[in-house]
């Protein structure tokens, strides 16, 4: 028998909410890992007996870039990048052993690229211990001074000890950053494929109907002229296509989803000063404009409702695949509510606005707001349907 429409809206309301409450369970899970890293610098500076403590997180392409800090005075240090060899911290990283300096701006044994950050910072002795997870450098982790003085054995121990506890944390960031890169590569590959087969035959396609022009009216020299000129176009056409393969071929697009996504969490953090992650939590199949354009606008709305709160210290804008080969984006927080503006809902009508696109796709957008403060704002959407022949 079948339900009314009021009980089988009901029944669908509720499986809905439940996808939103797994999917923050997960999500929380990732800001309680973000907020270990934060927590992990304080641990450095407590046992070290230190002033200061900070963790540099490795990047790709070597070097690491100083994320979470505690007991600094100044925000110097935030975001500082190291590359290898360089500095107290690049030094450990190379050797794959502790370094440690009484006094930084004056030792011989580093280079002094970042003497200017360490004097804004009033930092004199520092100590960088290298991170290791199965040999393989994860990060750096710093203790220092305000002022000159000795970091010894013990306190070097002690530092290694409260580092590693961050392993696990950074081996999911260590994933998440791979995921991005190969989330870049296959989008720089279909779009090669896109030019080549549409551009590229497109191009051959005119040069071919070229030549038949040609052969079937030899006798016009003014026709003969045009024709040359449009051959050379042509020509110089495919030559600007290569070029562009082979770029693609080297570098990665600037707007691959990930990239895309990662760059409006930078963006959100230097704005607001919140730490703001982005996550991918699994392998996502290429996706259309029309799809992409709606989880772009997704992460934008909720990092501005996160904006609008108070109190919000972390932000996790997540990507993941569904069974179903859809997609799924949610951007987490752990603030309060924002305040009404002029007794209206706030980021509503932005949200209802996403909902009525992500509908028409076949998907759902939900806000859920926690009654301890936080709030998860989520897209699902199934795949793109697949050409017919």
């Amino acid at each position: 028998m079948r339900q009314n429409p009021a009980t089988e809206r009901a029944a669908e309301r509720r499986h809905l909410l439940d996808l939103l409450l797994a999917e923050r369970e997960g999500l929380l899970s990732v800001l309680d890992r973000v907020l270990a890293l934060r927590g992990t610098a304080r641990l450095i500076r407590e046992a070290a007996g230190a002033d200061a403590g900070f963790l540099g997180e490795r990047v790709p392409g070597g070097g690491t870039v100083i994320r979470w800090t505690d007991g600094t005075r100044t925000d110097a240090l935030q975001d500082l990048a190291v590359d290898v060899g360089r500095g107290v911290g690049g030094r450990a990283l190379l050797l794959g052993e502790p370094v440690a300096v009484q006094d930084y701006v004056s030792a011989p044994t580093i280079t002094h690229d970042y003497d200017e950050r360490v004097r804004r910072e009033a930092l004199g002795a520092l100590v960088a211990v290298p991170v290791l997870d199965r040999d393989c450098p994860l990060a750096v982790a710093y203790a220092g001074l305000h002022g000159p003085g000795t970091f010894g054995d013990a306190a070097v121990d002690a530092v290694r000890r409260a580092a590693e506890k961050a392993v696990p944390t950074l081996r999911l960031a260590d994933a998440a950053a791979a995921n991005v890169d190969g989330a870049v590569a296959a989008e720089r590959r279909r779009m090669q494929a896109s030019l080549h087969d549409s551009v590229g035959a497109m191009l051959f396609s005119i040069g071919a109907q070229v030549r038949d022009l040609r052969a079937d009216l030899p006798d016009n020299p003014a026709l003969a002229g045009r024709l040359t000129r449009i051959e050379a176009d042509v020509s110089e056409a495919s030559r600007a296509l290569r070029e562009a393969l082979l770029a693609l071929a080297e570098s990665s697009p600037e707007r691959a989803l990930p990239v895309e996504l990662a760059e409006h969490c930078r963006s959100y953090q230097t704005r607001t000063g919140v730490t703001c992650r982005f996550v991918q939590l699994g392998p996502v199949a290429p996706l259309d404009a029309e799809r992409t354009a709606i989880l772009v606008a997704v992460a934008r709305e909720g990092l501005l409702n996160a904006e609008k709160h108070a109190g919000a210290s972390t932000v996790i804008v997540s990507l993941a695949p569904d069974d179903a080969g859809g997609v799924q984006l949610a951007v987490a927080d752990d603030g309060g509510p924002a305040e009404p503006a002029g007794g209206t809902a706030g980021t509503g009508l932005g949200v209802r606005m996403l909902s009525a696109r992500a509908e028409r796709l076949g998907g759902r957008v939900g806000l859920i707001h926690d009654e301890d403060g936080g709030t998860t704002l989520r897209v699902a959407l199934p795949a793109a349907p697949v050409p017919g022949p």
